[in-house]
């Protein structure tokens, strides 16, 4: 029987005790919510995900994708959920309703992506493309132009893409070899392959929108040189009905580890010499306007770890509490002691902690840059705006990297609580491992968002973001402080975060010397330790925001009246388990990464000195 795939409780007590959800209705934007319809939008959006998005999810990938005569045809369970996605408005939940969106706060549709990305992100993610395509033709495009595309494509009716990739110039955009040619109509002539587009073709719409990066004859080289085109599959005319083919052919789909169901493709523009586009933005300026799809793209990537993470850790619990197996450690050896479920088992539940506290830590990360794209929207001034808007853009790589990253981890974790059957397709959490692998991919490799943290990132402003992003900890470690409970682990979030800044700065400086090969060999472990420095404070943001409840559900007791009260008050011990999440994992996960911090500031050379045949033959 399939477990939840969120815990409702845990994101309840995210969007409504840690991040105050409701206090952004006393903002102009977001005046006509309130806390009610919040959550009964959360309601809904699990109640589609249980019952309509999730059955799809094994069926979808036995199915998998059918290919023939240039046409994507999705499994068949794909188009009820499709169409119950677009016609329940789900498809552009942040954007205006005068242009087909709900208005949604970011924070309150993380909420539902919570649901909607753990049920079948191969499907739902049909849906973001769409709207990831035309917020571009929102904030970039003509009026003409949003005229045409833009309903239609946050409605769901159309879909939409990101066309990057070239097989010659992979990660390196700048070297791709697509042309665009002006034509006298002022439309222009595109000719090139793209390769690993997401969507690139399927028959869940009527017409698939495009934005293809390609230089215009005559551009300057790299990405100095590059613009971007509005390319559709079927050429809309004037009036917004569709013409004829727009001579954009998929060439095949990818045959991939996981995601079966989601088609990865090949596109050829203008093989017949008759694909036209529309200029998006100004010319060579692409990689500006593409830029807001791809980060709004890596927060997306490190939602999908995240919320696979809370699937597949859901199951595990689950499933920990059923399978009996062995005796209880205490009755070792009496032969005729009952065997326990396995969540008895101290090292499994060594493993499910491990699990939940990543799962915990990672949903209030996310949430957290959904809430800062919020502020962002809702700043009261230039001077708090840039405020936000610099710490979104300096977590944003932390947030793709890291949580695609254990996302995955924590599905390998899960298919270990399973044992062997863990690795049958018997049960779903080798598939949750299969699929959220991309994820580390995605929208460029994590090796990139450590390039980009460590190169880009921590300079902004001279440090200024950096230092913010380190008053932002120590608001919530100044808090802590107040709680006895939570001194100590308020002392140690403190330390790290010290230790960080210092990582921080030697690494930055190494990068502007003679070692700065060894600085950037240490970009993805620092990314990495930022990540876990990031993971303690929400933990322990999480154990403040508890407090109030700890101190309703247990404040009178101690000791094994504690313990009882736990066992016996649902309430008690989701409060509770808030501060034990806190104390495992910053006394025993995160001295590990001080001595990885410690690491970096060797700046051993080992990495880089090495000859290549060193590697081996």
């Amino acid at each position: 029987m399939a477990q939840p795939i969120a815990d409702r409780r845990d994101v309840d007590f995210v969007l409504h005790e840690q991040f105050d959800a409701e206090a952004l209705c006393q903002y102009e934007h977001f005046r006509d919510f309130d806390r009610r319809t919040f959550d009964l939008i959360v309601d809904e959006a699990r109640n589609l995900a249980v019952k309509e998005i999730l059955p799809t999810l094994v069926p979808g990938d036995q199915e998998g994708l059918t290919f023939a005569d240039g046409q994507v045809k999705v499994p068949a369970c794909f188009h009820r959920p499709y169409k119950l996605l677009c016609q329940g408005e789900w498809t552009a939940m942040t954007a205006d309703p005068d242009a087909g969106g709900q208005g949604l706060p970011c924070l309150v549709a993380q909420a539902v992506a919570d649901y909607q990305l753990g049920a079948n992100y191969a499907l739902t993610l049909f849906g973001w493309g769409g709207f990831g395509a035309g917020e571009m033709i929102e904030i970039f495009g003509t009026e003409a132009q949003k005229r045409l595309f833009l309903r239609k494509m946050y409605t769901g009716r159309w879909g939409g893409t990101m066309v990057l990739t070239e097989s010659e110039a992979g990660s390196d955009v700048g070297a791709l070899t697509t042309t665009a040619r002006k034509r006298d109509d002022g439309t222009y002539a595109i000719t090139g392959n793209k390769i690993f587009i997401t969507g690139g073709d399927h028959d869940l719409t009527e017409n698939i929108i495009h934005p293809v990066l390609a230089r215009i004859e005559g551009a300057p080289a790299g990405t100095k040189g590059i613009s971007l085109f509005i390319v559709p599959k079927i050429w809309v005319e004037d009036d917004g009905s569709l013409g004829a083919h727009n001579d954009v052919i998929c060439t095949g789909i990818e045959e991939k580890m996981g995601i079966h169901a989601s088609p990865t493709c090949s596109l050829a523009f203008g093989s017949r010499g008759q694909c036209r586009g529309l200029l998006l933005g100004e010319v060579n300026q692409g990689m500006k306007v593409m830029f807001h799809m791809m980060n709004a793209a890596r927060l997306l990537v490190g939602a999908i770890g995240f919320t696979s993470a809370s699937a597949a850790y859901q199951y595990a619990l689950g499933y920990a509490r059923e399978r009996r197996q062995g005796r209880d450690l205490a009755r070792t050896f009496e032969p005729e002691a009952p065997q326990v479920p396995i969540i008895r088992h101290p090292d499994v539940r060594r493993m499910l902690m491990w699990m939940k506290v990543h799962v915990e830590g990672m949903r209030s990360f996310v949430y957290y840059g959904a809430l800062l794209m919020d502020r962002i929207r809702c700043a009261a001034d230039e001077v708090e705006r840039d405020r936000w808007q610099g710490l979104l853009d300096l977590l944003t790589p932390v947030i793709k990297a890291y949580c695609s990253d254990r996302g995955f981890e924590v599905c390998s974790q899960a298919v270990q609580v399973y044992g062997g059957y863990g690795y049958t397709r018997e049960y779903p959490v080798e598939q949750l491992m299969r699929d959220v692998r991309i994820a580390s991919i995605y929208e460029g490799t994590n090796g990139i968002q450590a390039l980009d943290l460590l190169g880009r990132k921590m300079g902004l402003k001279n440090g200024r973001v950096f230092m913010d992003f380190m008053e932002e900890v120590r608001r919530v470690i100044a808090q802590a402080r107040e709680y006895e409970d939570l001194e100590n682990l308020a002392e140690s979030v403190d330390e790290a975060l010290d230790q960080l800044g210092a990582t921080a700065l030697d690494l930055g400086q190494a990068a502007l010397s003679e070692a700065f090969r060894s600085a950037f060999a240490q970009a993805t472990p620092f990314l990495e330790v930022m990540g876990d420095v990031v993971m303690a404070w929400m933990l322990l943001w999480r154990a403040v925001a508890a407090q109030a409840g700890v101190e309703k559900h247990l404040g009178h007791l101690a000791g094994e009246a504690r313990r009882r009260e736990c066992e016996s008050n649902r309430q008690a011990a989701f409060y509770s388990g808030q501060v034990h999440s806190a104390r495992y994992f910053i006394n025993n996960l995160l001295p590990v990464s001080l001595g990885r911090m410690a690491a970096i500031r060797r700046l051993d050379d080992a990495v880089v000195a090495i000859p290549e045949d060193g590697f081996g033959s």
